[in-house]
């Protein structure tokens, strides 16, 4: 098999989340236990910092590996979902796994891994923590792909664990009660291991506590956390190239976290300042208030459930602008209704949406997006593609004006392809 066939072998015969959602969720890790064992835990070469969380946990995963990459330490970073490329999940120092690195690993392995009916995401974990080991990184950066408890990146003994945030998001898995989906994001929390929780509500911080204490686990709360704890106050005033509003936050998760780090490993005020600075480039994180063109200035975002939105509504309604150009499209398993309230909420009236559906199963239908809008006044064109909306958008905006693409992460993915 060539790379395309074999990303299609991993698309088409393993359940893939992406594209079917629920179906393709595996609870459990005896199936992640048995290709750990079978590869020889390879997690357990290398050092590791896990990362759960709602949202901002592909910003901050991303801006840690940048920052350890400017301080000379090799580092594996491993995310989901991919935009464009599926090797953009696997990376070392920026750099993507090689397209003939995919292709061996399911030709060599799947005599072994077909027998055991694998997910989409299980295999790909597996493919990360070899490819990681056989780099011989000194560091790698793993971001939790739903949950934490039951995911399979779990298996993983962590030199920090990190919690960005909790807000209501794959109800379906994790419970319907911010609580219960705190327990199972705090399932990261290891025995003795320190864990830095960014933001929290009152009734998550009792949950991350009592998990914490448990498992005698050092614990730190970032939006408690004074700044100025740091080594250098200087590494507060860092220039942030992630300019969606939400990421002053997520910048004090990253502080608090490096704080802990610091405590185990070198890593100066300049390379922090660095990884900041440059995290698109030394990563290749894209779809983060990402602009695409000055006039009119475009904007894609991936921000893709309610608790996102609540920060990019906002910013999209501070941008100075005639007329603002909304292509906007979301999946089946986000919390549609509240989204379009919050637009109604609050977007000025100079605003001219183009309803849009994503290429992926779990889209929600354009006609049906459409018709709940129109419930909150929201009127618009409607698009079969994220392709012929854009397209609309930017043959309708003046110079002036401003045009945002997002809604899903898959919506940013079609444009970006």
């Amino acid at each position: 098999m060539n790379y395309q066939e074999t990303t299609e072998y991993l698309f088409n015969s393993t359940p893939v989340f992406e594209k079917i959602g629920a179906k393709a969720y595996k609870p459990g890790l005896q199936t992640t236990f048995a290709l750990d064992d079978h590869f020889g835990h390879p997690h357990q070469k290398y050092k590791t910092i896990h990362i759960a969380g709602t949202n901002g946990k592909g910003s901050s995963s991303h801006t840690l590996a940048a920052i350890l990459q400017s301080q000379g330490y090799k580092v594996g970073l491993y995310t989901s979902p991919h935009l464009v490329d599926f090797r953009e999940r696997i990376r070392v120092n920026g750099e993507c796994v090689p397209e003939q690195y995919v292709i061996d690993f399911v030709e060599e392995n799947r005599a072994f891994f077909e027998p055991l009916h694998p997910s989409f995401f299980e295999l790909t974990t597996a493919m990360a923590l070899k490819y990681f080991a056989e780099q011989e990184v000194d560091y790698a950066v793993i971001e939790v792909g739903l949950g934490g408890r039951l995911d399979c990146t779990n298996i993983i003994t962590p030199i920090l664990s990190i919690i960005t945030n909790i807000s209501f998001d794959h109800t379906q898995f994790l419970g319907n009660t911010l609580a219960e989906i705190a327990g199972e994001k705090a399932g990261i929390i290891k025995p003795g291991v320190p864990v830095v929780i960014g933001e929290y509500l009152p009734e998550t911080r009792t949950v991350f506590e009592k998990k914490a204490k448990s498992e005698n686990a050092p614990i730190l709360f970032a939006q408690d956390f004074d700044a100025d704890h740091l080594e250098s106050s200087e590494t507060c005033d860092v220039d942030m190239e992630l300019k969606g509003s939400y990421q002053e936050r997520n910048k004090k998760t990253i502080l608090t976290a490096l704080h802990i780090l610091r405590q185990k490993l070198a890593i100066s005020d300049e390379a922090i300042r660095e990884g900041f600075a440059h995290v698109c480039e030394l990563t290749g994180l894209r779809g983060r208030w990402e602009k695409l063109n000055d006039a009119p200035l475009t904007i894609c975002d991936t921000g893709h459930n309610l608790a996102g939105w609540n920060y990019l509504a906002p910013q999209i309604n501070s941008v100075k602008a005639e007329t603002k150009h909304i292509v906007f499209g979301m999946v089946d398993d986000k919390d549609v209704v509240h989204v379009l309230q919050l637009l109604k909420e609050k977007l000025e009236n100079r605003v001219k949406y183009y309803w849009t559906q994503p290429s992926t199963k779990r889209a929600i239908p354009v006609e049906k997006l459409s018709e709940l809008a129109l419930k909150f006044g929201l009127h618009g064109e409607t698009y079969h593609s994220v392709k012929e909306a854009y397209n609309a958008a930017l043959k309708n905006a003046e110079k002036d004006d401003f045009v945002f693409v997002g809604g899903s992460s898959y919506v940013v993915a079609d444009l970006l392809s």
